[in-house]
């Protein structure tokens, strides 16, 4: 069975620029898998730390309230990687998945993590490139011209393990719904 994974859709990383193309993908692949009644399993990052924007109980680290409805499953993780000490693979193995689509931010943390993390678990991983966003850019790493997204996608594409697909993709090869 496949599912879907929605990383990091949270307020204070969607509010931190205009992710509005990301969003609308994330949402017509989380309509996508709602009509194969697939399950959707968001994925929260928290801290207990009351200066850290994700602390766990302040508002922006709360899911994005317009996806929310569509979370089947909610997870919360501490790392950059969903499994590392969460309840996802135990989810995962009760649901019987056995491929993973990877949606959200920031693309070369906690997607890249989780995509290889879930690979290394034995599920088959697909990351769709352009369903995923980062708050940061090639300023950040000093690398001037650096489009992370693609770099990240570039990457895991060429290992050979992760299939990397764009929403087009997407849809032509496992997209169901008639009309995106």
């Amino acid at each position: 069975m496949k599912a879907l994974l929605v990383i990091d859709v949270q307020n204070v990383i969607v509010n931190f620029k205009d992710f509005r193309n990301e969003l609308i993908n994330i949402e017509k692949i989380i309509n996508d898998f709602k009509s194969q009644q697939l399950p959707v399993i968001f994925v929260r990052n928290i801290s207990g730390d009351e200066n850290n924007p994700f602390y766990y109980k302040s508002k922006d680290s709360k899911i994005y309230e317009p996806l929310l409805e569509y979370a089947d499953y909610t997870i919360e993780k501490k790392t950059p990687s969903s499994f590392f000490q969460t309840k996802l693979e135990n989810m995962l193995r009760n649901l019987n998945v056995n491929q993973l689509f990877i949606t959200g931010f920031n693309t070369e943390f906690c997607c890249m993590f989780t995509a290889i993390s879930a690979f290394d678990r034995g599920y088959k991983v697909s990351l769709i490139e352009d369903a995923t966003g980062t708050v940061n850019d090639a300023n950040t790493y000093e690398m001037p011209g650096l489009d992370i997204r693609d770099f990240v996608g570039t990457a895991l594409h060429w290992s050979n393990t992760i299939e990397v697909l764009d929403f087009e993709e997407y849809r032509d090869k496992y997209g169901k719904m008639t009309n995106y």
